[in-house]
């Protein structure tokens, strides 16, 4: 028993060697010559013009998240596919309850109008929709 801790270990300390010797010998070797192109944000022989930081749109994040959910769902999917007549009933009625679940979460997405790139603004007036006009949403 406690020999297969020491493998444990044994890897563990390992890897750390293997991911700090290389850190410490580039320090010790590479020249430590600081100039104000080597602290530049992007240095490729430009002149440096504004500020490294850009403010994005928030709409880039939540498409961007909501393709990661629905793409790690198509992973649990594939395997579930494969072994689909062994597996019998029950797994059907799981695979099942976990497409309701993505499918309500895609519904939710829908209504709150996230997936919609140039959203409606409406400015209520005497009628319910009677003035509508396209808006950036930032």
């Amino acid at each position: 028993m406690y020999r297969d801790f020491g493998t444990i270990l044994l890897a563990a300390l390992l890897g750390i060697v293997m991911v700090f010797v290389p850190l410490l010998v580039q320090k010790l070797i590479a020249p430590s010559k600081k100039s104000r192109e080597k602290l530049d944000t992007y240095e490729c022989g430009e002149e440096v013009e504004g500020s490294a930081w850009l403010q994005f749109n928030i709409r880039f994040y939540i498409i961007a998240l909501i393709f990661l959910i629905f793409d790690v769902e198509v992973v649990f999917l594939f395997p579930w596919a494969v072994v689909f007549k062994e597996l019998g009933l029950l797994a059907f009625v799981e695979m099942g309850i976990f497409l309701v679940i993505l499918i309500v979460g895609l519904a939710y997405v829908w209504v709150k109008t996230d997936l919609d790139w140039v959203k409606l603004k409406v400015a209520y007036g005497s009628g319910r929709y009677r003035k509508i006009k396209l808006e950036e949403k930032v």
